[in-house]
């Protein structure tokens, strides 16, 4: 069972890899600005960097919501 909405006619709200700046991995939303897309599993992986505290991520998004923002989901972390 998925923690966030999901709208299967929505074609602009996908699952994605993502590059996700967190200092704490506990959390299951993000702003857009704390978010970097990118093309694939591998380029999600070879662009983690602890000391960054870039983790590699499945995010699903952007999602608006009610205060404005544009948010994406965690629907897994990817180990690194």
């Amino acid at each position: 069972m998925h923690e966030f909405p999901i709208d299967p006619d929505n074609t602009l709200i996908t699952r994605q890899y993502a590059l996700v700046y967190t200092p704490n991995s506990k959390r299951s939303r993000f702003p857009e600005n704390c978010v970097q897309i990118v093309e694939s599993l591998e380029q999600a992986m070879a662009g983690a960097d602890a000391k960054r505290k870039l983790r590699p991520a499945l995010v699903y998004g952007p999602s608006r919501s009610s205060e404005g923002l544009r948010l994406y989901y965690l629907v897994e972390w990817l180990s690194f």
